[in-house]
């Protein structure tokens, strides 16, 4: 196995990790750091499959006490059933929409600069987010009712323009509709489940001739160093909101977008997709 293609096997593991739940974009940290990897080929969109259903896999560790009594309590209990229909609701609309615009949104956004742009301009929306006063009317997972979790999910189907963060639209979507912190945050994390892993199933049937077994050590490189960088940074981020508001990862997107574009414009970083 060539030892260059598994070291940036991990390293795009780690961006994938770091980057899935974090108001940041990691469709957008995955579409710059390939490309300057060179790692953006049909191979690289297979791979990209892989360790972003790790980072899944990892949220599903974190949080299997709760998935487990939702699943054991959906016969039965009225509370199992309400979160399973909220998360279902929730599903809907991007998943509806990525159906129809998907093919046009890859062919006409998946490049570097419309990623740098939608940083920005996502930054400057955190700003003005946290900037205003969000009157919290649902302060848990469980007080959700299924209009909270359509207006989240229409939210989360911002995030099919790539640079946008699925993470950061469900989040400050979620303040602005009523949700506490903590409960936007965990609603983000729990919907990323059905919606990652439809869309893990889905390029999977599209792509399956693309996976070869010569290939296993580079997806269990990458989906290690995923799940193990996903798993530390949802327990990292609950811990960081209970004292902090999201503005120093709106500085972050706008800082990002702007070296991307001079270093695009500039000529010092030849970026292949622009």
């Amino acid at each position: 196995m060539d030892l260059i293609l598994l070291l940036k096997a991990a390293l795009l593991g780690i961006v994938e990790g770091l980057t899935e739940f974090l108001p940041v974009s990691s469709t957008g940290h995955l579409i710059l750091a390939g490309d300057l990897l060179d790692f953006n080929d049909e191979k690289g969109k297979v791979f990209e499959i892989v360790i972003q259903f790790a980072a899944i896999l990892a949220v599903c560790w974190e949080y299997r006490a709760k998935i487990l009594a939702v699943v054991c309590g959906l016969p039965r209990e009225q509370a199992a059933q309400r979160f399973a229909a909220n998360l279902f609701v929730a599903f809907l609309p991007a998943a509806v929409l990525g159906l129809l615009f998907a093919k046009a949104i890859k062919a006409h956004l998946f490049a570097p600069v419309p990623v740098a742009l939608a940083f920005i301009v996502g930054g400057l929306f955190i700003l003005w987010a946290e900037k205003c006063d969000h009157k919290i009317s649902v302060e848990t997972v469980d007080d959700m009712g299924w209009k909270d979790a359509l207006k989240v999910g229409c939210a989360q189907a911002l995030a099919l323009i790539p640079g946008t963060s699925r993470s950061g639209a469900t989040i400050i979507g979620g303040l602005f509709f009523g949700l506490s912190r903590r409960a936007a945050t965990e609603f983000s994390f729990f919907l990323a489940i059905p919606t990652l892993f439809a869309a893990t199933v889905y390029e999977v049937v599209k792509y399956r001739d693309l996976f070869h077994a010569e290939d296993l050590g580079m997806f269990a490189v990458g989906g290690i160093t995923s799940f193990i960088s996903a798993f530390l940074c949802v327990r990292w981020l609950l811990r960081y909101i209970s004292q902090h508001d999201f503005t120093a990862f709106a500085w972050y997107r706008i800082v990002f977008g702007l070296v991307v574009l001079g270093t695009a414009y500039s000529g010092i970083v030849n970026w292949s997709a622009t």
